[in-house]
């Protein structure tokens, strides 16, 4: 069993020898990140964490002060990698059906590519978002993803090839609900249907969909 988190009031001393904070931390970071994917928060435990990352278990306890801290961490991380790859699009310089195309496709290739983002989304929403809502960071990672999806609806109005009055929130919502619910109950629906639809060709078929229907939607 894991051993009990260390006060708050009295954070461990930095282990001697720890000479490369930011390498370490990434280290724990990468092997929670495995952990809490396999297993789920209730199940992962911080030894496997220390195994996987070869790092001292006191030194996870240092940077995070607890299994909740580690995983709220892993969140965070999660979030800031998607968001980050988002604005690297640069789709503020595309045309608008270009850019908007280019968004959903890139959702759906990274949920594709990161079943890990997935796993944790899945395993957050079953706590209710509890962890969550703890974190000083995540509702600014989303505001350049909600500003670059406003300014591009509001090209795509003047230029008179989207519609007026789209929630880009909503809009967001229904790009990743259409990726996200198929990756998630794809074995399921393949076993319902009778169709494999996790074959390659299979999930290509499913992006050109999706993208299909938002921008179908966007239609004046």
């Amino acid at each position: 069993m894991d051993a009990p988190s260390p006060s708050k009031a009295s954070p461990p001393h930095r282990p001697p020898g720890e000479r490369d904070p930011e390498r370490t931390r990434a280290a724990i970071l990468a092997a929670a990140m495995e952990e809490f994917s396999t297993h789920g928060l209730n199940g992962a435990r911080v030894d496997e964490i220390a195994k996987r990352s070869g790092v001292n278990k006191r030194m996870i306890y240092y940077y995070f002060g607890d299994k909740n801290g580690v995983y709220l961490a892993v969140l965070e991380e999660i979030y800031a990698d998607i968001r980050n790859a988002e604005i690297r699009l640069h789709l503020a310089d595309r045309d608008p059906v270009d850019a908007m195309r280019e968004l959903v496709a890139f959702t759906w290739n990274y949920f594709n590519e990161h079943p890990e983002f997935l796993s944790l989304l899945g395993t957050e929403n079953l706590h209710r978002a509890r962890h969550l809502k703890t974190s000083k960071k995540i509702r600014e990672l989303h505001s350049p993803l909600i500003g670059i999806i406003s300014a591009l609806l509001a090209r795509g109005v003047t230029a008179k090839v989207f519609r007026e009055g789209v929630d880009p929130v909503q809009l967001y919502i229904t790009i990743a609900s259409l990726g996200f619910f198929y990756m998630s109950n794809r074995f399921t629906l393949s076993t319902i249907f009778g169709r494999d639809l996790g074959h390659e060709q299979a999930l290509a078929e499913r992006g050109r969909h999706i993208e299909d229907v938002v921008l179908g939607y966007l239609r004046p």
